[in-house]
């Protein structure tokens, strides 16, 4: 047996930190659909052909400028509600497929909230083809006429291929051919109208450039992470095809299967570090027709785990994943090269992420809201990936990527180390329900544009001379056309080629011996022999004479085609190269023109933040400005209140001065008064006292009228009425005039009953000043009467003028003051004296300054004048 040989998966560049014109972003392409609704409120606008603008719906908040908030979010290219599936196709999956046939990897996912198309856009519909049939569909056109031969490649369980000799390839194919006369299942081979006619032949298409000395062979797998766990849709089920299944009522169940929960796998490391599920099944594929027969079993499998277990199909992450193997024939072009070094293994993985909504939208309950939470901490583990790949590239940190966090992140890793392409297609509903969504959606979709990728190298190229295939076929052909020219079958052994060559020999003697003694027949038949057996080997060396000039001729052909192949090689090669530098310089202008137009579009909003931010300042200055003059206005006012203030104080002061100095010696006076009236009364007490004790000595006549000496008036009553009443004499006021008066008298001031009182005509008499009389008034006069140094009561009048103060109310301004004044001519003038004092010099007060003593005194001394009467 030949030993089998051992294809490799790709293997990753060589550990190096790749420049600019080495990576390439990630592709972010974004698909609208159409509103279910006509009257359905829409929150998404599609500006051009990468550019999406965002309007928030009534309802929302509104920003600070107090109109709603319209965002615009950029992409490599933007597909409408117009858009068909082939148009989509050929923009992203259709590179990604011509990718894989030449030996690169690719990594395609949609991602999105629930409802917003990403299954249709992944597999479509009848008649319309999602992404996934349309890239089987062209893989195999490109393909099929240089497919290896069923078992040739065979999974070797460790994400490696193996390389059968034919023998080994033809016992497994009459094994399954011997496998499928007893189906495994009773189902029927037939095609689920879902997926049927997906694609209409004028719609198929085929890449170019495909290597034709290559057998190829493809392999999928069909596998579901939920709840981060992963689960092969692929497996076949364990069961006995000859004991029924019963269920619980005692009958059989239909088409005698019993659903078993499906065991979760586990994700290995292969010798190139690449990461793959460990006990995947791969199942070889030979058509179209066959790959879309896998997958509508993974998805009926998928369909009733989903049934049976209470699952959301929307809350998990789905992966369809392609496998080429490829190996370069032999020198003869005949089989394929029995070398493990050969044989690339390339993938394209085709992602349906869960959808991305709130837990809280999903009205999940228990266990359920537990698993929907796993679902979306998946996703944002797969957002904090990018987030840290972007963080890493742009400012250059070696931060820690938490691939591991997720089964989805860390099955995917090595693409976004540089093993291939990642490609995402950013599905979003325009109803307004999903904005909030749509909006986190474009921000993860924004940011993922930023990471670059390494992009992958291209695998190496055998040393065997191209056209090996074409030229074994043209071999075979004209080998069939002259043997066709010449007659008869094709086939080697034919009688018609026999003829042909015993013609060309000596024909042979008569072979019958007469009898014992016949001794020429034998030897005729000798030399008749040894005679061919010249010719024939005349016919050897011509023979061998004719192929080493014909494989000289073939030789030196082989190395002028070599030599030829090999320039045209290096000329493809420079051409590559060339067409390498134009595709970089054009990346580069395309990165710089988007970059431009991002700076642009920043400019534009530091414009617009400019100018609001100008007009703030001037609105600002105007005003401070007004606020600098008011306060110059109040701090004018302040200093004329503060002098005005300041002269009220010290007038005030003054008065108050003047009038504590007055009321001080109107006290003063007061108390003089007091002093001299008590004296006067403790004389008169004095003289009644003396006048009896002598008129117990010696008896006068009564006193004189004319001898009396009339008594001196004081401003309190007098005890006793010692001279005729004297009416208080009164001058007129000169205040008279025509203007309005507020006469205010207290109800202190005493009655004195002159002759001469003021009478100020049409003047509002009042007791106490108030605001309403002096309003009505233009000046004002105060009628204040106090006793005066020679003990008459003096009555004052104080004139002002009533003006209006600022805060609208009244203030009087003096100006003059009169004074009535009334006197006793006969009265003589009147000394003050302080009190008595005795023999020794002190004042003889005592009792009586007694207040009791001094009533009782005048009682007695008014009854005694009664009787000098």
């Amino acid at each position: 047996m030949i030993r089998q040989a051992k294809g490799k998966t790709p293997r990753r560049p060589p550990p190096k930190k790749p420049s600019n014109n080495q990576k390439d972003p990630v592709g972010v392409y974004c698909r609208a659909r159409p509103l279910g609704e006509e009257d359905e409120e829409c929150c998404i606008e599609v500006i051009s052909n990468t550019t999406i603008q965002l309007h928030a719906p009534d309802g929302l908040k509104a920003n600070r400028n107090g109109e709603f908030k319209e965002t615009q979010y950029s992409f490599k290219k933007v597909f409408g509600i117009k858009t068909t599936q082939m148009e989509l196709f050929e923009d992203v999956a259709k590179p990604l497929v011509e990718d894989l046939i030449h030996c690169k990897n690719g990594l395609l996912f949609t991602y999105g909230v629930t409802g917003s198309g990403k299954t249709y856009t992944m597999t479509g519909s009848p008649g319309q083809g999602g992404l996934l049939p349309r890239s089987l569909d062209m893989i195999f056109n490109s393909i099929s006429p240089y497919q290896a031969k069923r078992y040739v490649f065979k999974p070797d369980d460790k994400n490696g291929m193996e390389v059968q000799n034919q023998v080994d390839a033809l016992l497994d194919r009459q094994k399954r051919e011997s496998q499928t006369s007893v189906p495994k299942t009773p189902t029927t081979r037939r095609f689920d109208p879902e997926f049927a006619d997906m694609i209409s032949p004028e719609e198929a298409c085929k890449a170019s450039g495909v290597d034709e000395d290559s057998s190829y062979s493809v392999f999928v797998s069909y596998i579901e992470i939920y709840n981060n766990y992963i689960y092969d849709l692929l497996e076949e089920t364990p069961f006995d095809p000859i004991k029924p299944k019963w269920n619980g009522a005692g009958t059989p169940l239909r088409n005698n299967i019993e659903f078993i929960p499906p065991q979760s796998k586990i994700l290995r490391e292969d010798q190139n570090h690449n990461m793959y599920v460990a006990g995947c099944t791969e199942v070889e594929v030979k058509s179209t027709e066959e790959a879309f027969e896998v997958f509508w079993r993974g998805q009926k499998k998928r369909r009733i785990a989903n049934t049976q277990l209470n699952r959301e199909s929307s809350r998990s992450h789905s992966v369809f994943i392609i496998k080429l193997a490829q190996a370069p024939l032999d020198a003869d072009g005949d089989n394929v090269l029995q070398d493990k070094s050969q044989v690339n293994v390339s993938q394209l993985c085709l992602v349906d992420l869960a959808g991305s909504e709130r837990t809280s939208r999903t009205r999940a309950e228990g266990s359920r809201l537990r698993e929907a939470g796993n679902i979306n901490q998946s996703l944002m583990t797969l957002r904090t990936c990018i987030e840290v790949l972007r963080e890493n590239q742009m400012c250059g940190t070696n931060k820690m990527v938490p691939y591991r966090d997720s089964k989805v992140t860390h099955l995917f890793k090595n693409y976004f180390d540089g093993e291939g392409k990642v490609r995402m297609v950013v599905c979003v509903n325009p109803k307004a329900d999903d904005y909030e969504e749509t909006l986190l959606v474009m921000r993860f979709a924004e940011m993922t544009q930023e990471v670059e990728v390494a992009r992958p190298v291209d695998r190496p190229i055998c040393g065997f001379a191209a056209g090996r295939r074409q030229r074994n076929q043209a071999f075979k052909e004209e080998l069939t056309r002259r043997l066709e020219d010449r007659g008869g079958p094709v086939d080697g052994d034919s009688p018609t080629v026999l003829n042909q060559l015993l013609q060309s020999f000596p024909p042979l003697p008569p072979c019958e011996i007469s009898g014992p003694n016949d001794n020429v027949t034998l030897p005729r038949l000798i030399e008749a022999l040894e005679k061919r057996h010249k010719v024939r080997q005349m016919m050897v060396e011509e023979y061998n004479k004719t192929a080493n000039m014909l494989k000289s001729v073939l030789q030196e052909q082989d190395s002028n085609l070599l030599s030829k192949e090999n320039f045209i090689q290096e000329q493809r090669g420079r051409l590559g190269e060339k067409d390498k530098m134009i595709q970089n310089q054009k990346n580069e202008i395309d990165r710089l023109e988007k970059k431009s137009k991002m700076l642009e579009y920043k400019i534009d909003i530091l414009q617009k933040t400019t100018n609001i931010y100008e007009e703030d300042k001037r609105s600002l200055q105007q005003e401070l400005e007004s606020r600098e003059q008011r306060l110059q206005r109040e701090m004018s006012e302040k200093r004329r209140m503060e002098s005005r203030m300041q002269g009220i104080v010290t007038d005030a002061k003054l008065k108050w001065e003047k009038e504590c100095e007055r009321r001080v010696n109107a006290k003063q006076l007061e108390m003089q008064n007091k002093l001299w009236v008590k004296d006067e009364k403790l004389k008169q007490l004095k003289a009644i006292v003396t006048e009896g004790k002598t008129e117990n000595q010696q008896p006068k006549r009564p006193s004189r009228e004319k001898d009396k000496v009339p008594a001196k008036r004081s401003a309190s009553p007098s005890p006793v009425p010692t001279g005729p009443p004297v009416r208080p004499l009164h001058r007129r006021s000169h205040s008279a005039g025509g203007e309005r008066w507020v006469d205010h008298k207290p109800t202190t001031n005493v009655d004195l009953d002159t002759v001469l009182q003021p009478n100020i005509p049409n003047a509002i008499k009042v007791n106490a000043p108030n605001e309403k009389a002096l309003s009505k008034c233009d000046k004002y006069v105060l009628t204040h009467q106090e006793v005066a140094s020679d003990g008459e009561i003096q009555t004052k009048l104080i004139k002002g003028e009533v003006f209006k103060t600022r805060g609208g109310g009244q203030a009087v301004q003096f100006t003059d003051i009169e004074t009535l004044k009334q006197e006793n001519p006969l009265a003589a003038s009147r000394k003050r004296r302080s009190s008595e004092t005795g023999p020794d010099g002190e004042p003889m007060e005592g009792n009586w300054t007694d207040v009791e003593t001094r009533v009782r005194l005048l009682i007695s001394s008014r009854q005694v004048q009664a009787l000098h009467t």
